[in-house]
């Protein structure tokens, strides 16, 4: 068992694997931008869908359309495989209260990468479309109210995942996110660097924070419809007093954030 052990983490510290894990950050941060620009959209009066499924179909529809949905497929898969292998082999060293919290981030991380993964897939198989993300969200909430203590759970679920969003935003506001970077040595690109990454983690953290609140009320109200995922909660933003104005500049920080995540692809410190 640990020979098989000990082979699983050699794969997992491959050069190779390090090189798609960073480009994993790259095709991540294509999927933002999209998105972003998707938010922008309907905050002018445009259609879309505002969430990843959208964003893949957008992708699809460009030039060498399949060979960026494989690319970017093999690129997210990598770094989940990246974030799990950080989960189960890493941060051993530390003391158990720190030990436990980093290996459920990067265990968090793992699968938001795999989502990512096999929403690409989908599409590149030709089995995706433009909204699942939104489908399923609300086809989740509906199936888990019916089980017992399954409110609760949404509850619960909606509430961590607004609690995410507000860490996502404590973390650009402190700017705790360049201790992930090698940073550039230029002051110049330090300040853009850091720039990119205090608008797109206060961004995705507003988006984070809607949409877990969103399944909260969703569950307590009963109205698993209400649970809509990304675009649901970009979509609520339209519908508040300045909406259009709110939702076009959590569009743009979304693309900040898309930025910041392909300057990441190059300039992240990578566990292993």
């Amino acid at each position: 068992m640990k020979q098989a052990a000990d082979a699983a983490e050699n794969v997992t510290n491959s050069r190779t694997l390090e090189l798609l894990a960073r480009a994993g950050f790259a095709a991540s941060g294509i999927l933002h931008l999209l998105v972003g620009a998707i938010a922008i959209r309907l905050a002018m009066g445009g259609t879309g869908n505002a969430d990843f499924s959208g964003a893949v179909a957008e992708l699809a529809t460009q030039p060498a359309g399949p060979f960026l949905l494989w690319a970017s497929f093999a690129a997210c898969a990598a770094l989940a495989l990246w974030q799990a292998s950080d989960a189960i082999f890493d941060y051993n060293h530390l003391q158990t209260k720190e030990k436990v919290g980093k290996k459920a981030k990067a265990a968090a991380q793992a699968l938001v990468y795999a989502g990512l993964a096999l929403t690409l897939m989908s599409f590149a198989r030709g089995t995706g479309s433009s909204g699942d993300n939104q489908q399923t969200a609300s086809d989740f909430t509906a199936a888990l109210m019916k089980a017992p203590g399954g409110v609760a759970l949404l509850v619960l679920l909606g509430a961590g995942i607004a609690v995410t969003g507000v860490a996502y935003g404590v973390r650009g506001i402190r700017r705790s996110f360049e201790k992930q970077l090698a940073m550039p040595p230029s002051p110049a690109a330090r300040k853009a660097v850091t720039g990119l990454g205090v608008t797109g983690y206060v961004a995705k953290g507003t988006v984070l924070l809607l949409t877990g609140l969103l399944i909260a009320i969703a569950a307590i109200e009963a109205h698993p419809e209400e649970s809509t995922g990304l675009d649901g909660a970009l979509r609520a933003l339209r519908d508040q007093p300045l909406g259009l104005y709110i939702l076009a500049a959590v569009g743009a920080g979304l693309i900040c954030y898309g930025a910041y995540s392909i300057v990441r692809a190059r300039l992240a410190k990578m566990v292993h």
